[in-house]
């Protein structure tokens, strides 16, 4: 991976963008509370200015037949002279519909922090292809809306990654988690579970990589366009990749394996980076990298802090990373965004 223009500083005062550029619940009826909650949450502690895009709030049906219209909204905030960054509200299921209607010297041209994750994962391809650092990291709705407060692990992340200059530097695995919640449910409702920290599944030594990747089924969606990288892309890479058993199913996990695999996103790549892997899954994916991909020698760490679960880690594509097999630790070796 060349590397990848980097976008400055969020900062205090700043106005950001809030994008339904995949799902559009946000603008349901049902959802505007928790909008609400997330806008001003991320107002208040952040000290910057949070409004919708134009289309944002139009409802999850229009934007759905509209997808144009989520593409007016990305470049409007991009062109926005006024608009400091981008947060997107949810992820979804179809975010590929949008390329069609999107400019991509416009992403080139107005380098911005444009956050997100899930369906989101393949405008973090889209960015990458124009050349821009994009950030796999929370959304608005879930989890910066999450009932009763932002947990401090997340908003550390994010304040780390998006408002500092200074190198992130190590990344520790979270001390407890829970489910992404939907419910307006109280603190009393939320279940935290004690993390055990970071597995090394395999792997020997110390590796380091520019980061990239997300979701592997929103990626494995966007192969054959123009927009997935072709295999030389992912020579020495760090890939961030959530390959958990899909609606769980371990052969729907199997055939996102493949698909990236004939892709070649693994065969140069130096490391791989996973959420929070049961025993089925991790035999899954051994067995894989063994008998499929020929990467026995690859390092792999999970239960990293990226996937559909509370708290969430930011990750900036493109920055460089490190593995360290011996300690079990990741490091992220530059800062998030520029002066």
């Amino acid at each position: 991976m060349n590397e990848l223009k980097v976008p400055k500083a969020l900062r205090a005062g700043d106005t950001v963008a809030l994008l339904s550029i995949s799902g559009g619940r946000a603008g349901d009826a049902d959802m505007l509370d928790r909008y609400e909650t997330g806008r001003k949450r991320f107002e208040e502690i952040w000290g910057v200015h949070a409004v919708a895009a134009p289309h944002a709030l139009s409802g999850n049906q229009y934007l759905y037949e509209h997808p144009e219209a989520r593409a007016e909204d990305l470049m409007w905030a991009l062109e926005n002279p006024e608009i400091s960054g981008v947060i997107c509200m949810m992820g979804g299921d179809d975010s590929y519909r949008v390329f069609p209607h999107i400019q991509l010297d416009t992403i080139k041209e107005h380098p911005k922090v444009f956050m997100g994750y899930s369906d989101i994962s393949s405008w973090m391809a889209v960015f990458a292809k124009a050349g821009v650092r994009a950030y796999y990291g929370p959304n608005l709705l879930t989890p910066i809306a999450q009932p009763v407060e932002l947990d401090e692990y997340t908003k550390l992340s994010i304040t780390k990654c998006l408002f500092s200059t200074e190198i992130i530097g190590d990344v520790p695995a979270c001390s407890a988690y829970t489910n992404i919640e939907w419910r307006n449910v109280g603190k009393d409702d939320i279940v935290w579970t004690p993390n055990p920290g970071y597995r090394l599944v395999q792997g020997n030594g110390i590796v380091r990589g520019r980061l990239f990747g997300g979701c592997a089924g929103p990626l494995r969606q966007i192969m054959g366009t123009e927009y997935f990288p072709k295999p030389d892309f992912f020579n020495g890479c760090i890939l961030a990749l959530e390959v958990t058993s899909s609606y769980g199913s371990l052969l729907a996990m199997l055939h996102d394996l493949r698909a990236l695999d004939a892709a070649g996103i693994f065969r140069k790549a130096a490391g791989i980076l996973t959420g929070a892997l049961n025993e089925e899954e991790e035999a899954m994916l051994l067995k894989f990298l063994k008998f499929e991909a020929k990467r026995e020698d690859i390092p792999v760490l999970s239960n990293v802090d990226f996937g559909h679960r509370t708290p969430m880690t930011v990750l900036p594509m493109g920055a460089m990373t490190e593995i360290d097999c011996n300690r079990v630790t990741l490091r992220i070796l530059e800062s998030g965004v520029a002066e």
